[in-house]
């Protein structure tokens, strides 16, 4: 019996507010709406027990009446006809925060939404009383923030000038609060004139992801609802109106850039957990061996994103500790000193550190294995350096050929065929100061191509004289006499015009 009296007096009060509909004129110059397109009423505990109110909603459906019938989506919450939300059972935050809809009709029966965020935050009893006499509901804010303003115009809209730059507004990533918070403010000139409604368009307003930014529709005000992250997205392009109560705009929008601040937030990482790389143990001090790579996600155009690569450690440390060095910027690692030998110490590992802030912020770090490979070394079984059959060579080539093939050079070497100390390179040490000859290693790799890069001149010079010397493509180690072998070039005669 009680449920259906309760019901009864519902449509009662129902009927009454839509009978109302009729009797209150809609004010002409009037915009029927609420206050704010999200309320966000913060609570002091995670656990709201039932009968707790959370705050209040403002809706002027431009008729004058004071109180007006609302609808939760959330059947937990109820709204009442002066716009107090409070709770019909209890809720648990479990997230920190729980957001829905409110639903409101105007005169003519139009439904206008808002929504409504409640959000855990630990608060002192003065905190609160200072939110609840913020206006409509929403936080009052502490700190200045910039105030922008319209451009200028006169006799409705016109176009702005081309010289009116709107600077951006800057906010750090990871702010900490409290949320929501104020970004910036907008204001019309034309406020003096006439009651103005604000509004926000836009990615992060009224686009995915939608509720990032909300605006107080009377003051102009712009909150962000939640801390950014410049990684997600670095910057965000909303754009302001300003409209007379009626909905006729006052100004031509106004685009407002909301730039997300870099903080160092995020450490480098390589693009591998081990690199691998190996050396001669005959090279040269300087030789590059490998290089390391580490990326940020950090704004790369700042010092949080700026790297610095460092060894940290090498094993072993014998012959020093500082056989190798890396280049502080590229990641690029070489020999740093004398010594290897791969029969006493075949492997390095290298524990290699990768900082953002030019090597003062957050480190990471990854290990280098470098393998000492085999040289040309003569103490060992079966090497020996290359030599010629002979000592003498002679061949012909006619004049006026270019590219022809003087002789082939076969040389012989006791080592293994196709290890590092079996391959052979070839030089032409005298006799070439005017560049008429090359060699080059032949597909066996065991004989050296002379040919000629300019035409020969019989007149000029009917025999040349060269020198020529074989080595191994990796040096001995200690250095041995390289094998050299006499090539007599005679230049035939062509009958020429």
């Amino acid at each position: 019996m009680g449920s259906f009296r309760i019901l009864g007096l519902s449509i009662i009060v129902f009927g009454a507010m839509v009978s109302s509909f009729g009797c209150c004129e809609e004010d002409p110059q009037c915009q029927p709406g609420f206050s704010s397109e999200i309320y966000i009423f913060k609570v002091d505990r995670t656990h709201l027990h039932r009968g707790r109110r959370v705050g209040r909603v403002i809706f002027d459906d431009c008729s004058g009446r004071q109180r007006v019938l609302f609808n939760s989506e959330d059947s937990r919450f109820k709204v009442d006809t002066d716009g107090t939300v409070s709770l019909k059972r209890p809720v648990n935050l479990y997230d920190g925060h729980k957001s829905f809809s409110v639903h409101a009709w105007d005169s003519k029966g139009r439904k206008i939404t808002t929504t409504v965020w409640v959000q855990y935050e630990p608060w002192t009893s003065q905190q609160e009383h200072e939110v609840d006499s913020g206006p409509f509901g929403q936080p009052v804010s502490t700190e200045p923030v910039p105030v922008l303003e319209f451009p200028q115009s006169s006799n409705g809209l016109k176009r702005r000038k081309r010289d009116w730059i709107i600077p951006p507004i800057n906010f750090p990533e990871n702010d900490k609060g409290p949320y929501p918070k104020e970004v910036v403010k907008i204001r019309t000139s034309n406020d003096k004139e006439a009651r103005i409604h604000y509004s926000i368009t836009g990615p992060g307003a009224d686009e995915p992801p939608k509720g990032l930014f909300f605006m107080n529709k009377y003051s102009g005000q712009i909150f962000v609802t939640q801390p950014l992250d410049r990684e997600k997205q670095a910057h965000y392009a909303l754009f302001a109106h300003a409209s007379a109560s009626g909905g006729t705009p006052v100004e031509a929008p106004m685009e407002i850039i909301i730039n997300v601040i870099d903080m160092n937030d995020n450490k480098p990482v390589f693009t591998e957990d081990t690199y691998e790389g190996s050396v001669p143990e005959a090279t040269q001090v300087g030789y590059d061996i490998l290089i390391v790579t580490a990326t940020d996600a950090d704004d790369p155009n700042t010092e949080n994103g700026e790297i610095a690569y460092s060894i940290l450690s090498q094993e072993p440390k014998e012959p020093n500790g500082n056989m190798f060095a890396i280049n502080p910027n590229s990641g690029q690692i070489r020999l740093n000193s004398p010594g290897l030998d791969k029969e006493q110490y075949p492997q390095y590992i290298l524990t290699v550190q990768a900082a953002d802030q030019a090597g003062k912020g957050f480190p990471t770090t990854c290990t280098v294995i470098i393998k000492v490979t085999d040289s040309n070394d003569r103490h060992q079984i079966n090497n020996s350096a290359p030599k010629f059959p002979r000592h003498m060579y002679s061949a012909s080539v006619p004049e006026n050929k270019k590219g022809a093939e003087v002789l082939r050079l076969f040389v012989y070497d006791s080592d293994e065929p196709l290890t590092p100390g079996w391959f052979t390179k070839f030089h032409i040490v005298q006799g070439n100061d005017d560049g008429l000859f090359n060699i080059t290693n032949g597909p066996c790799h065991m004989e050296g191509v002379i040919t000629t890069v300019k035409a020969l001149d019989f007149e000029k010079k009917h025999q040349h004289t060269l020198l020529v010397a074989v080595e191994n493509m990796i040096p001995f180690r200690p250095q041995m006499p390289t094998a050299s072998a006499t090539v007599i070039v005679n230049v035939e005669d062509v009958n020429e015009a």
